[in-house]
């Protein structure tokens, strides 16, 4: 695992072949940060399925409301949902959607991003100043890349457990 020098900043996302450490850039995006920790620290990520993994694109997950697959999963609806937390405004920034970052997914609105996000299997700069990108993954994106595919995936994976590195 990557060495962590910002603990608050840092988010574990627990995957069934390991851990994915994520740094928040709190500085470029820092209401999309926020609200990671704050789901993550409420134990809304956990056990929520990556509903839409698309093959050397993104592995989108977070949809809090209707995927967590422990807890009224709905796999038709796995996707749609968001948390109880109002949207987001865009924080877009000059930060390419690289390989490993994360990108606020939203509507058609950019100010509507909320739980939801996605994790870039690999540079998508079609994406740069469309989407929010508020993270980038330091350690585990071979992890990130061995996630089951499909919209919806048959067998979805999901994130067993999502926390900041201050409370793990």
């Amino acid at each position: 695992m990557a060495e962590i020098t910002d603990p608050e900043n840092t988010i574990i996302i627990e995957l069934k072949d390991g851990p994915v450490v994520v740094e928040l850039l709190t500085d470029v995006a820092p209401q999309h940060a926020a609200r990671m920790k704050e789901l993550a620290r409420a134990g809304k990520y956990d056990n929520v399925a990556f509903h839409r993994v698309i093959d050397g694109f993104m592995a989108q997950t977070g949809d809090v409301q209707h995927a967590n697959m422990e807890n009224a999963y709905n796999p038709g609806r796995a996707g749609t949902g968001g948390s109880d937390l109002p949207d987001l405004p865009a924080e877009f920034s000059k930060l390419p959607h690289d390989r490993g970052t994360l990108g606020a997914a939203r509507s058609q609105n950019p100010n509507s991003a909320n739980s939801q996000f996605f994790i870039n299997f690999k540079d998508n700069h079609f994406l740069n100043g469309q989407y929010t990108v508020y993270g980038r993954v330091i350690s585990g994106m071979e992890h990130v890349d061995k996630i089951a595919r499909g919209e919806p995936p048959a067998n979805p994976d999901r994130m067993i457990s999502v926390k900041v590195a201050a409370d793990a």
